[in-house]
């Protein structure tokens, strides 16, 4: 029995990882497009608002918001691959020392 498969789900956290790290570094490809959605009208808020000459407080606190929330899910999902990725590696070893213990040698 050999180690278990876990190439696609290795692939899928490293890609995960790479959207959450773009996330911090507020890049726009990463976001799906409720987030992509969000941000563009909070940007869009606030310079309407700094061309009024008003304050932009809110759409501020809408953008962070926003980049939080796409953060958050990005975590979750890398957390949830993991907790997938392990299970998968659980599973293998269970079957390997089943096979092994059932062995009349």
């Amino acid at each position: 029995m050999g180690k278990p498969d876990t190439r696609r789900l290795d692939k899928a956290i490293q890609q995960a990882t790479r959207k959450l790290e773009a996330v911090r570094e507020r890049e726009l490809w990463p976001l799906d497009g409720r987030e992509r959605r969000a941000i563009l009208a909070a940007l869009a808020g606030g310079s309407y608002r700094v061309a009024r000459g008003r304050s932009t407080d809110r759409a501020d606190r809408r953008l962070e918001t926003a980049w939080s929330a796409a953060e958050t899910r990005l975590i979750a999902e890398i957390t949830a691959l993991q907790t997938e990725r392990q299970r998968v590696v659980n599973e293998a070893a269970a079957a390997k020392a089943a096979k092994k213990s059932s062995s009349w040698w």
